[in-house]
């Protein structure tokens, strides 16, 4: 339907509804200051000018060969099949659809989705996806408050932008979040101890955690249920093909970033928060669930069985205003899995896991570079690096994406199966080139 505005008449009959001369009179509350009389727009061009205007811009991208990095987004193999069954026509409709009823395709690949996410999980139940990662943990942490426990614990080895979003949400609610220390890379189990007090609602950890160290996960969770409070485990869904899943560590929740799943890194999104819980806090769940029942004729069909949307309560009784899922993510999330199924999954883990070692072993033979922590980790590890931004910028003039740099001034490193040992080894050649320069 093509887009048809109002009229002037039409126009000055609603601003006379409101009691007004003109729409200037709609932005009183604005100050004065950062009001614009007038746009200073460009000519316009024609479809051959933005078109050469567009692939200019495009043209400044920098594309890199190898990807060394992580640290919440990774850069592993999609398989051939997944876009081209995501890019369907049947698929490629709103992301976010607020009917899904009107169509049982829809709710089948969500009920599919949910189904694998609570197999890779271990979890009773699986909600059809948030906004993102951070968005399932700042979720999570809402589902544990009661009205006498009210405080969030999270670990200082979680990713920053979790930390953040989670401190956002307290923030809107007007409840307390606390840091728990992190030592040596990892959760300080004593520092936990003593901050597990009557007023914590939940404790959350990363496993892997942000400097790719895997946790002790099974102490901390009984650490965290014997004070009274939930446990909310963060996972890197590839890891879950080969580690004991959040149910096997005890977690009541386990959240995570489903980009791995099949989505490529894409400037930062769309991407897909995954949730799972046990059957016990299935009614906490915000968002959609979808269900398999029988209709009248008693043919299998799918309906929205929980959805606990604000359109549908009062707002003040309402526990998230999270009102749909991110459809398409999830649908594409589910091909990629049904597509790799349960070996496919722990085989990339594996070979992501393997070259991670491999290219510690081979940087680490540098002098100069250092594993930062000695503990066992999953496809990331934090270095030392001398000259790091010069190291880092050798390596982007030769197409590959070195680590992150951290705030202390080490390298968090990642590898995943797409990484090859030539790839890697260039890598290590180009930072021995700089440092022994």
């Amino acid at each position: 339907m093509s887009y048809v505005p109002s009229t002037a008449e039409q126009r000055k009959e609603m601003l006379s509804a409101l009691g007004m001369e003109n729409w200037k009179e709609l932005y009183t509350d604005v100050p004065e200051a950062m009001l614009v009389e007038e746009l200073d727009l460009p000519e316009g061009m024609s479809e051959l000018e933005v078109s050469r205007k567009v692939s200019g811009m495009a043209a400044k991208n920098k594309v890199f060969g190898t990807v060394l990095r992580g640290a919440g987004a990774y850069d592993h193999y999609i398989p051939s099949i997944v876009r081209a069954v995501t890019s369907k026509e049947e698929f490629l409709t709103a992301y976010t659809p607020y009917q899904a009823e009107m169509s049982q395709g829809v709710l089948q690949y969500i009920f599919e989705y949910q189904t694998m996410i609570c197999e890779l999980t271990g979890m009773d139940v699986a909600n059809a996806s948030v906004y993102d990662g951070a968005t399932a943990a700042a979720e999570a942490a809402a589902m544990c408050r009661t009205r006498k426990r009210s405080v969030t614990l999270i670990s200082a080895a979680a990713n920053p932008d979790v930390i953040n979003t989670v401190r956002t949400y307290c923030y809107g609610t007007g409840d307390e979040l606390r840091i728990v220390p992190a030592r040596d890379g990892k959760t300080d189990a004593e520092e936990l101890q003593k901050m597990l007090t009557e007023d914590v609602s939940c404790f959350y950890v990363q496993q892997p955690n942000f400097f790719g160290q895997l946790e002790d996960a099974d102490k901390l969770g009984e650490m965290v249920h014997e004070a009274g409070a939930m446990y909310v485990m963060g996972c890197n869904p590839i890891s879950l093909g080969i580690m004991k899943t959040p149910a096997d560590c005890g977690a009541d929740i386990a959240v995570g970033e489903g980009q791995p799943l099949g989505m490529p890194m894409g400037f930062g999104g769309p991407y897909l928060g995954f949730m799972a819980t046990t059957a016990k806090h299935m009614r906490k769940l915000p968002g959609r669930i979808v269900g398999e029942t029988v209709d009248s004729e008693g043919s299998r069909c799918y309906v929205l069985a929980l959805q606990a949307r604000e359109q549908h309560i009062r707002r003040e009784k309402a526990s998230s205003n999270i009102c749909s899922n991110e459809s398409l993510c999830a649908l594409t999330a589910a091909v990629y899995m049904a597509a790799m199924g349960p070996e496919g999954l722990a085989e990339a883990a594996r070979q992501s896991m393997a070259k991670a070692h491999y290219l510690a072993d081979a940087l680490t033979a540098v002098n100069g570079v250092d594993l930062v922590y000695t503990g066992p980790f999953f496809h990331e590890f934090v270095t030392t690096l001398p000259e790091s931004e010069k190291v880092l910028q050798a390596l982007e003039n030769a197409g590959i994406l070195g680590g992150l740099p951290l705030e202390d001034g080490t390298v968090l490193w990642c590898a995943t199966e797409k990484a090859s040992r030539a790839e890697m080894d260039r890598a290590a050649s180009i930072v021995k080139e700089v440092l022994e320069a």
